[in-house]
């Protein structure tokens, strides 16, 4: 399966933002990718006033997104808000396209680091798969990584590999710890993981997660297979699904597991 990680930048006015998701979807598909799949936050970034952006899966951006989708005959996967009670919004990653129709709210929200997503941001309750030409594929977001549950039940599920979005907050060691996490979680769930960052926007950070880049694909063995630097770039890569069989025939961690010691 060829996938596409777009590791760009985003800006806080939506309708601009899917300008983008079109152009690098474009991309994508000429580069032959089935599977597109863009940043948390692509609809607006994060230092955004995001509860007057949100919109429900059945709006104006999400239809753009849709229209691209079919358009260029691929899977996009793409983050955005939707309304939430109390104010609130929800992280949302749609995936949409020829055969496909889903989305996964984020179910870990970023209270670390300084950062309060929860104040605005509602959690998810519930991992989400897709099918794609018969393929399994789990569905993640940023600070999700850093819970591997997450990408086991997934696994348990059938998935052969996990896309994840970020908008990963650069500070001292935030890039060593997203290269390393990325790493473990395709070993300890021996799943291809598939991680695309928001590009690193240049300048000074403020106080809200912006982009570190450095997307980066890792096969089931934990081993990186391909990676970006920190700026705006297209990653084309081939998963060779049948190289999971493979680990998880050598490496045993999800047979091996016995769950009932930790309950």
């Amino acid at each position: 399966m060829r996938i596409a990680l777009s590791q760009l930048t985003t800006g806080p006015a939506p309708d601009k933002n899917l300008r983008l998701v079109e152009e690098w979807t474009l991309r994508a598909a000429d580069a032959g990718a089935r599977v597109v799949v863009f940043p948390e936050a692509s609809m607006a970034c994060f230092g955004t006033r995001l509860a007057p952006l949100a919109e429900p899966l059945d709006g104006p951006w999400a239809d753009g997104v849709r229209q691209i989708a079919q358009a260029t005959g691929t899977i996009v996967v793409a983050g955005m808000f939707t309304p939430a009670p109390g104010g609130r919004v929800t992280n949302t990653l749609l995936a949409t396209g020829p055969g496909v129709e889903a989305s996964y709210d984020k179910i870990h929200l970023y209270d670390a680091f300084g950062f309060r997503e929860s104040d605005t941001v509602a959690a998810g309750s519930a991992p989400t798969v897709i099918d794609v030409d018969g393929v399994r594929l789990g569905l993640a977001t940023c600070y999700d990584v850093r819970f591997p549950e997450l990408f086991r039940a997934q696994a348990d599920a059938g998935a052969v590999a996990t896309l994840l979005a970020a908008s990963w907050g650069a500070g001292p060691g935030k890039l060593e710890q997203w290269e390393l996490l990325v790493r473990a979680r395709a070993l300890d769930a021996t799943v291809w993981l598939a991680a695309v960052g928001q590009a690193d926007p240049g300048g000074e950070p403020g106080s809200a997660p912006t982009g570190i880049g450095h997307s980066r694909v890792a096969g089931p063995d934990g081993t990186v297979r391909h990676a970006l630097g920190a700026g705006p770039e297209l990653l084309v890569a081939d998963l060779d699904l049948d190289e999971v069989a493979a680990v998880r025939q050598k490496t045993s961690v999800l047979a091996n597991r016995r769950p009932e010691v930790w309950r």
